[in-house]
This record gives structure tokens, sequence and C-alpha cells, in this order.
């Protein structure tokens, strides 16, 4: 994916929120499948 520590930041905060979201205790698989969705669609791919 070509992400740097940054990213991977962002993305973990993002999947973080999510699982808040989803009244979620952990952050799952697909919390952070979305995250790198958002992600995506923030850098315009």
């Amino acid at each position: 994916m070509n992400t740097n520590a940054r990213a991977c930041d962002s993305i973990l905060k993002v999947a973080r929120t999510i699982a808040d979201l989803e009244v979620d205790d952990s952050v799952q698989q697909h919390h952070i499948i979305e995250g790198i969705g958002y992600r995506s669609l923030d850098r315009g791919g």
C-alpha cells in the first residue's frame, strides 16, 4: 500500500472511531479496512 508510519497512525485512529461508533470495545479487521477505504477516498483514489 506504500504507507508510512503517519498514514498507519491515521488509519488506526479512524478505525478506532469507527469501532467506537459501533460500540465495539476493540478494533476489528473490518474497521481497519473501512479506515483504509476512507483514506483512499480522501486521497482521490
